[in-house]
């Protein structure tokens, strides 16, 4: 179980109440009058996102109050997930209902997160007892995915490297008895994967791909293909500084896939989960690839490179074609992507691609579900054409400034032709500032909504 979540101690829990303006007068009505006066002369107004802890009778905590919104249909169900930050350290448990208490308590263990590898001691031991009636070892394994994610896209380069990626990779496997393998350095050029060495050749750390297999391989394949770019200076097309800041958080589609293969892993989901990372560095140095270079795929293709800023959909296309060579039933790739995808949704929203409409809705709907929120968007063919070379089969880019995150889709899809159905995301990865049970720092989007459709389709 999660630390997030108590195994025990539910007599001695501090009670939660969860409190609406229609609620607000029996919940009153039922606190002991200490406790009640206590939250009269403290103001305490049952608005969202307001918080009281009132004082027992011996001088502890007697209970907490919290506010939520009084609509349900409109409600933020993981609102719950400020508490964390507000609480002192100890024990807590719900009450009353929230309104979706599996989520609140899901967010309240996402909003106990903190990175604490360079600078101990910035958290409090706050934990949970899970609400009956709820999956707690479901909320563990999805709760111990997104930290798994988070906590490899907040570690800066220096300790996440190719080898460190590979290494995060290799522990997992080994948790769960998952076979793994890597193809590294030149070895890249002999087993054909031309793109993934070429953006990764420049830097000192050598790319690699990764593979990690898991499963009995009678039982659907799922495939997971993750953006692995370790850090991203954009290559001869260099970023500017602020561009360039975030760019540890560029391996978020590998971190994310891991999430996402742990929740799998953990819950024994009868597939056949294969995970493929490309794991590089984008560097400048003088065996960096250049503007117009032209260099074979796995798939056949040549690429001509339109900018060396465009490398993440490079690796991907090596990986995308390894991984359809296998005809999986699902083949879903990850990854930190493109700036028109943030300009055109933020970074909380993250677009998906896919030509399998029944699939598209279900995704859909599972991310509305679980609060981890999608758009689909379309693979608008015409745009094709915008990536026209004259001197190689495609540009890894698009003619001028439009349909950015559109045209990447566009180029990733010429490297899959046999897998039943694909699903692309272009996420962020990173949460710019703090919302309920969403710290600010490296985020896990797209995970928690793509494990609830393998639930419903495998489970």
């Amino acid at each position: 179980m999660h630390p997030a979540f108590a195994e025990s101690g539910r007599e001695a829990a501090i009670s939660i109440w969860f409190v609406t303006k229609s609620s607000w007068p029996g919940i009153r009505g039922g606190l002991g009058s200490l406790a009640r006066s206590f939250a009269d002369a403290a103001g305490f107004e049952p608005k969202a996102g307001s918080y009281a802890a009132v004082p027992g009778g011996e001088g502890g905590m007697a209970a907490v109050l919290f506010g939520l919104e009084d609509d349900a249909a409109t409600a933020n169900p993981m609102l719950p997930g400020k508490l964390p930050g507000l609480l002192p350290a100890g024990v807590y448990r719900f009450a009353n209902a929230a309104h979706d208490t599996r989520l609140a308590a899901l967010a309240f263990a996402l909003g106990a997160y903190r990175f604490d590898r360079y600078r101990k001691g910035n958290g409090k031991a706050v934990s949970l007892v899970p609400p009956d009636g709820v999956d707690a070892a479901d909320l563990s394994r999805i709760a111990e995915g997104v930290m798994l994610a988070r906590d490899l896209i907040n570690t800066p380069t220096n300790d996440m490297g190719p080898a460190e990626l590979h290494e995060a990779t290799r522990l997992l496997a080994e948790r769960h008895d998952a076979w793994i393998e890597a193809v590294t350095d030149d070895e890249l050029l002999l087993k054909n994967f031309p793109l993934i060495h070429a953006v990764g050749r420049a830097a000192a750390r050598p790319p690699r791909l990764i593979d990690l297999r898991w499963g009995d391989r009678n039982h659907p394949k799922v495939t997971l293909v993750g953006k692995g770019v370790c850090f991203d200076t954009g290559g001869l097309d260099l970023k500017p500084s602020s561009a360039m800041l975030l760019m540890k958080k560029d391996m978020g589609g590998a971190a994310t896939a891991l999430a996402l293969a742990h929740m799998i892993m953990d819950r024994k989901l009868p597939v056949n989960l294969r995970v493929l990372i490309p794991a590089v560095e984008n560097s400048v140095s003088g065996s960096a690839f250049r503007p117009l270079d032209v260099y074979p795929s796995r798939k056949g293709l040549t690429v001509e490179v339109g900018n060396t800023d465009a490398e993440g959909r490079l690796v991907l296309a090596d990986a995308l074609a390894l991984a359809d060579e296998d005809s999986p039933d699902l083949l879903i790739d990850l990854g930190t992507l493109t700036g028109a995808a943030r300009v055109a949704l933020g970074p909380e929203v993250i677009p998906f691609y896919t030509d399998d409409d029944a699939l598209a809705s279900s995704m859909m709907q599972h991310g509305t579900q679980q609060r981890d929120p999608l758009w689909r968007m379309p693979l608008w063919a015409p745009y094709e054409s915008m990536m026209d070379s004259k001197v190689a089969d495609t540009s890894n880019v698009g003619t001028g400034a439009f349909a950015g995150s559109i045209i990447c889709a566009l180029f990733l899809k010429k490297f899959v032709s046999n897998a039943k159905s694909w699903l692309h995301f272009d996420i962020y990865g990173w949460n710019p500032s703090s919302k309920p049970g969403r710290p600010e720092g490296g985020e896990c989007q797209a995970a928690r909504a793509v494990y609830a459709l393998l639930c419903e389709r495998y489970g």
